[in-house]
């Protein structure tokens, strides 16, 4: 697996971002992800398409895999895989009927599961955004 580098908001424009990826709660409780091809969990996220924003990919990110219809976001960080992504906070006030896409299901959890699909990775930007945002 490749490194990831947390890194912070300078130069934002002269970097190409493709994914963007979501610490999300809702009713105080951490939201995470099972695509229906797996057996685990997931944050939140996925690519930001062509010619539309990051936080564009947010919003629609979040709604395809949460069902989030009414929420609040604060940019954390950037982290590198590959390419260069978005660590971004969310705050979901409201979440409709999850839309038919590949996320099979949606789980509210206080901590951490323990079957993560991406263990260190997904580890990492949850403890990055508790540490940065106090929560």
């Amino acid at each position: 697996m490749l490194p990831v580098v947390i890194e912070e908001f300078n130069d934002i424009e002269k970097k190409k971002l493709t994914r963007v990826v979501c610490v999300a709660k809702y009713q105080d409780k951490f939201i995470y992800c099972k695509h229906k091809e797996r057996d685990t969990w997931e944050l939140p996220g996925g690519h930001i398409e062509k010619d539309e924003s990051w936080i564009d990919a947010l919003k629609r990110e979040m709604y395809e895999e949460t069902g989030a219809i009414e929420l609040e976001y604060k940019p954390v960080c950037l982290y590198k895989i590959s390419t260069y992504g978005i660590l971004c906070y969310v705050d979901v006030k409201k979440i409709d009927k999850l839309p038919d896409t590949e996320i099979e299901k949606i789980e509210l959890f206080e901590k951490e599961p323990e079957n993560l699909t991406y263990k260190e990775t997904h580890s990492l930007f949850l403890k990055t955004v508790k540490e940065r945002l106090k929560i």
